[in-house]
């Protein structure tokens, strides 16, 4: 993957720069000021552009996670920088031609304009990255009876370089005040690194309050493995992928039951929750995991049986074989718009509540947040699901 993502991301970079000189040059730009900037713009560019890259590639070190740190913002800024700069050209460029304007006035502001906006965009996504809200969800599961149970599902927190202690603390307290009989954790506890959260200690501390009659279960996503991440995307082969011990006592500390391709009962009900492994992912440098037959063959049939699986897939086999409700994350809802445009396509259920094969299913858009810490469109969210059966 590293060789389509990082020709591709050095393409962009060199693409957008030479299309911000040019329209600088067609705006007017005072030929000797032009002249003497143009080194400096290009130091700018050439560090910026290099942020996510160092990133990826430095060794584990205050360097590399400060790089990581600020690359995400920078590509955050980049990609809506880049929208608008094309943007507002193709508009500057149609009122020159009708306006016949030889001079090209209409491009004096196209950059500046597209670096204003996008920085507020920025900023804004940034801020409300951090506002966690409640979605609710009432559902009548396939047995139909008169027995209730309240989930609260999370997925995606993203603990990372960009993430903030004071929002997981913040975010515990809204789970707590929801009530909830059994907290379900869909993956993604991490960002592919442990090393570059800066006290662990006070994460697992704030997310080990998380209160509920019946725990907290959860299971691993394709995120909560140590790799090699460029803006939030993998840049080296599964077989290199590995949860590590440190991860492991991370969530034994928040008290998280995990379920690796593992069922259990809650007591005193007719709940079966069932953990599945990542079908990406599976922690241990492989992508194997359990069939949807044998990962529920062994359930009771006249329980309710919630599969916990962290990417929103195989819906139809998990029916098939016994499911009656499958939860997950993963998506993000496109996490910056217009990815909430996008996402439905590549997904049965991108997010929200849909029934498919006769079975609920529920697809949170996550707490956190993967390469740039904004969320511009979308909402972090808690999702809380009040179930009959």
């Amino acid at each position: 993957m590293i060789f389509g993502i990082i020709p591709a991301y050095i393409l962009g970079q060199t693409g957008v720069s030479l299309l911000t000189e040019r329209t600088l040059a067609k705006g007017g730009l005072g030929k000797e000021l032009f002249r003497k900037t143009r080194v400096l713009r290009l130091i700018v560019y050439i560090a910026l552009a290099l942020l996510p890259c160092m990133g990826t590639f430095l060794p584990d070190s205050k360097a590399k996670f400060f790089c990581m740190k600020t690359g995400n913002l920078w590509l955050g800024f980049f990609l809506y920088y880049t929208g608008l700069l094309l943007l507002f050209s193709a508009v500057a460029a149609i009122i020159s031609k009708v306006r016949k304007d030889t001079e090209k006035k209409a491009f004096k502001v196209v950059v500046h304009g597209a670096a204003v906006f996008a920085a507020v965009i920025t900023v804004y996504g940034m801020i409300h990255a951090q506002n966690t809200k409640v979605v609710t969800y009432d559902i009548e599961a396939r047995q139909g009876g008169g027995s209730q149970l309240k989930v609260v599902l999370l997925a995606d927190l993203h603990l990372s370089v960009n993430s903030l202690p004071e929002t997981t603390e913040k975010m515990v307290e809204k789970v707590n005040a929801c009530d909830a009989d059994v907290i379900l954790v869909a993956g993604d506890i991490f960002t592919s690194t442990y090393g570059g959260l800066e006290d662990p200690d006070r994460y697992s501390a704030a997310l080990s309050k998380l209160e509920a009659k019946y725990g907290v279960y959860a299971v691993a996503g394709n995120h909560d493995v140590e790799e090699a991440l460029f803006g939030g995307f993998a840049v080296a082969p599964v077989s290199k992928a590995f949860r590590t011990k440190e991860m492991d006592d991370f969530f034994e500390a928040c008290d998280f039951k995990m379920l690796y391709d593992e069922s259990i009962e809650l007591d005193d009900t007719d709940v079966i929750i069932v953990g599945r492994k990542d079908g990406e992912k599976a922690g241990d440098g492989t992508k194997k995991r359990l069939s949807a037959k044998k990962l529920l063959k062994d359930c009771d049939p006249d329980k309710l049986k919630i599969v916990l699986e962290h990417e929103p897939k195989d819906y139809e086999k998990l029916a098939k074989n016994g499911a009656d409700m499958v939860l997950s994350g993963h998506t993000h809802n496109g996490q910056l718009f217009p990815g909430n445009l996008v996402v439905p396509f590549f997904n049965e259920n991108a997010y929200g509540c849909k029934t498919l094969f006769g079975m609920p299913t529920v697809v949170t858009a996550g707490t956190g947040y993967y390469g740039p810490p904004m969320r511009v469109g979308t909402d972090s969210e808690i999702t809380v699901i009040n179930i009959t059966y």
